[in-house]
């Protein structure tokens, strides 16, 4: 589904990601951890557009796509759920909800799209008509989801979706990935959260200073993760 081979990105003289290759296939969960400012919020983008890397290669579905625009990508089911959210307050839940499908020019499809996210979302089913900056955390992340989930994606590509939310809702998200694998949605999950992720991952890769570090479908047992990144 996914291949990034050799990746280097910079912010001017900062060298943000430094030669990093990873491969998603298809219908798996693909977790990337790492500290903070390791370069996985870069790596994200550079995937979907909104950057440009120095040099490297991205392939989509076997089809090279570094330099297209993110709304090229995003017709071809290539979707990110950027951390904060990024949802538009100001407007209601179902204009958030709709704007997912933009890019779609299967109207009715669209209808039944949302009915059944809203059968999925059942809190965001009883806030339609809210707007959306009066929702929970939770809400909002779940709303962040379900709209990204409106562009049909082929890929779906999450950062840090539990940031900053208490352990009951950060289950729940973690339980719509596990759906969404299970209704045979691909996607890479980058999360601060390493024991729950890993323990939901198909594999993991391991982000430090910009460069993959470890990589594998067992990281949960590997001592080097377990001491930097589960306390134990």
């Amino acid at each position: 589904m996914l291949e990034v081979d050799d990746l280097h990105v910079s912010y001017g003289r900062i060298r943000a990601v430094q030669g990093a290759s990873l491969i998603v296939g298809a219908g798996e969960v693909v977790v990337l951890i790492g500290p903070n400012g390791a370069g996985k919020t870069t790596l994200l983008k550079t995937i979907v557009g909104i950057l440009r890397p120095d040099r490297g290669h991205i392939r989509f579905r076997g089809v090279p796509i570094q330099g297209r625009p993110p709304e090229a990508l995003v017709r071809e089911g290539l979707v990110l759920v950027p951390e904060g959210r990024a949802i538009l307050k100001h407007l209601t839940v179902r204009e958030n909800l709709l704007l997912g499908a933009w890019s779609r020019g299967d109207r009715a499809a669209v209808g039944e799209d949302l009915e059944r996210l809203l059968g999925r979302f059942l809190r965001l089913g009883e806030r339609l008509s809210q707007p959306a900056g009066t929702l929970s955390g939770g809400e909002q992340q779940m709303l962040a989801i379900a709209r990204a989930l409106m562009a049909r994606p082929r890929l779906l590509l999450l950062d840090e979706p539990s940031l900053g939310l208490a352990p009951l809702t950060t289950a729940a998200i973690f339980e719509t990935v596990r759906a969404l694998r299970e209704d045979g949605v691909t996607v890479l999950l980058v999360e601060q959260n390493a024991n729950q992720a890993l323990r939901l991952a198909d594999r993991a890769y391991v982000l430090e200073t910009g460069a993959i570090v470890l990589e594998g479908p067992d990281l949960l047992e590997h001592e080097r993760v377990r001491e930097a990144y589960l306390g134990t």
